[in-house]
């Protein structure tokens, strides 16, 4: 254990000298922790070494999860979203539901040996998608606001719109349903888990965000100790909720989105949640290597033709197909919504779900883990790569079109 952590910080410590230099290139952040977690695992040096069923690897993934679920939920700006409202709007109330039943039903086609569950699981397990893997183009200002906040939310909001999803349809594959009082049971079991979220997220943000502010005005609150309570206010969030048998991951985004809402001031929000977004970002390496250590090792063995033409089909038709049809009716053109529809990089959430679903050991495990795991690998590499020069390319053809508007 005590080996494997060595490996772990002491590579946090390198990349950390060298994250701003490496932003700048294709080959930042996620492929370059993949890279390392498959050249130390057992597929490579076998430095690291780990059980994919290891209890400290799903606690891990579920505090990652946690973490980001709150503090995506938190950094969104309500008043910018009030204002460009309708493209994710679009892409979260029609483009997502509709990603999952086309996910689906190409899994059914491809995997015949996995039940209707579990297709309906891998195809919500990839819905998520993650802005990190394509931050050229949120951050880039020469692409229209509209766009990028529109893919900034839907990926900081669709995460946590899955949660509920995929804990249904884990109480019903682990439940017989042959009977209604079984699906009553898997209903009962849903409510609960979704009911305690809330409430749990609800409350604990609205005391939270209070004291918080009770103590700010006291003076109580000291510059070192001011880097802590998101931090703190996440993972009690998360752990007060499982403990009370609701879902953690439904409490840390209700407790987010109300806790960054509450906030009086786009700066002040900002101060608090810095420390938590830089740890949210640790959390996130960690899992990233641990997912080229065991899950890209294990995929290597399981890829197959029909797991490669899903992926690739889960990264283009599943996800640009639900896309055009969400933003029928806009003003966006074809170039805009071909754009959107692209731009939909599956990462952290789609391996945390895997990491979770795995545990629950389905009989579809080893396909539903390596289509997960080749569909991650194929974003990494192609967003990663088109990022920079698509936004760039888009940019400019937006600015051309507007300069020969007469």
């Amino acid at each position: 254990m005590y080996q494997d952590m060595a490996i772990l910080f002491s590579f946090a410590f390198l990349y950390a000298l060298v994250a701003a230099r490496l932003e700048r290139t294709p080959i930042a952040g996620a492929l370059v922790f993949t890279a390392f977690g498959l050249a130390v695992g057992p597929k490579g040096l076998n430095w690291l070494v780990l059980d994919i069923h290891a209890q400290s690897l799903r606690v891990l993934a579920e505090l990652t999860l946690a973490l980001v679920l709150f503090t995506d939920a938190a950094n969104a700006d309500l008043r910018v979203l009030s204002l460009n409202y309708g493209i994710p709007e679009r892409l979260l109330l029609i483009g997502l539901p509709l990603t999952i039943l086309l996910g689906a039903a190409m899994a059914s086609l491809l995997f015949p040996t996995l039940g209707m569950i579990e297709a309906a699981l891998l195809a919500t397990m990839l819905a998520p998608t993650d802005a990190a893997l394509g931050k050229a183009v949120v951050v880039n200002p020469s692409v229209p606001a509209p766009i990028r906040e529109g893919l900034n939310v839907e990926s900081g909001l669709n995460d946590g719109i899955c949660v509920p999803v995929l804990l249904a349809l884990l109480a019903i594959a682990a439940e017989p349903v042959s009977g209604a009082g079984s699906w009553k049971l898997v209903l009962h079991h849903f409510v609960q888990e979704i009911g305690i979220g809330l409430a749990v997220g609800a409350g604990f943000a609205l005391i939270g965000v209070w004291v918080l502010r009770l103590s700010a005005k006291r003076g109580w609150l000291s510059t070192v100790w001011k880097q802590l309570p998101a931090i703190a206010l996440a993972f009690a969030t998360f752990s007060a909720a499982q403990a009370l048998g609701g879902s953690g991951f439904i409490a840390s985004f209700v407790g987010g989105i109300l806790a960054g809402g509450m906030a009086r001031h786009q700066e002040q929000k900002h101060v608090l949640l810095l420390t938590a977004e830089g740890a949210s970002d640790l959390f996130g390496l960690l899992t990233w290597v641990l997912f080229g250590a065991v899950v890209v090792g294990q995929a290597l063995d399981r890829l197959t033709w029909e797991v490669l033409l899903y992926a690739i089909l889960s990264l283009t038709l599943v996800r640009m197909v639900p896309v055009w049809l969400a933003l029928v009716g806009t003003d966006l053109g074809a170039d805009g919504k071909f754009f959107l529809g692209w731009f939909g990089p599956r990462g952290l959430a789609s391996i945390v779900f895997a990491i979770i679903v795995l545990d629950a050991n389905l009989p579809g495990s080893r396909i539903l883990t390596a289509t997960v795991a080749w569909t991650v690998i194929l974003s990494i590499l192609a967003h990663g790569l088109t990022a920079s020069p698509l936004a760039n390319a888009f940019a400019r053809r937006i600015g051309t079109l507007r300069t020969h508007v007469p």
